[in-house]
């Protein structure tokens, strides 16, 4: 798959596989803006995993990683939500997306990002969402140039 010229030739958008999980992780780790607390200490390794077993069980999610010469340098997780608005129309969920640090601005993000919208297509959604982080302007910069556009505005109840 390309998309930006060169600086993306021989990227592949794939279904996350147990063995990518660590990297996965790795992702999250290194953003100091999400502030999940996310970290690849050993100890953590067990929910990370367990995580992971319940994304690949359901029949409504799909985490994906995005591979560059063997090595991850990205991942999304989408979400349908079927629902009774819309006339019973089904959402499309993009959320946990995440671009190694070291590989942003070479349209990594883009390609997964299209990859989930056709997704969406596919299912027949009526529409795709995705939330971020009201600190990451320059993300929702990149988010509106993709199509997206502020529509809502989210609330969180943390209970952990």
């Amino acid at each position: 798959m390309t998309g930006e010229g060169a600086r993306t030739e021989g990227l592949l958008i794939r279904i996350a596989e147990r063995r990518d999980v660590g990297a996965i992780v790795a992702l999250f780790a290194a953003d100091a803006l999400g502030g999940h607390g996310d970290t690849t200490e050993a100890e953590a390794a067990g929910a990370y995993l367990a995580a992971f077993e319940r994304i690949s069980r359901s029949p409504n999610d799909t985490l994906y990683v995005a591979e560059l010469n063997g090595e991850i340098v990205g991942t999304f997780q989408t979400t349908l939500i079927p629902g009774m608005p819309g006339r019973g129309g089904t959402s499309f969920q993009i959320e946990a997306v995440q671009t190694r640090q070291d590989m942003r601005g070479r349209g990594i993000g883009a390609l997964m990002i299209n990859h989930a919208v056709s997704k969406a297509r596919a299912a027949n959604a009526r529409l795709v969402q995705l939330m971020s982080n009201e600190t990451r302007e320059r993300a929702h910069g990149f988010y509106e140039r993709l199509g997206f556009a502020k529509s809502h505005v989210g609330f969180k109840m943390k209970l952990k």
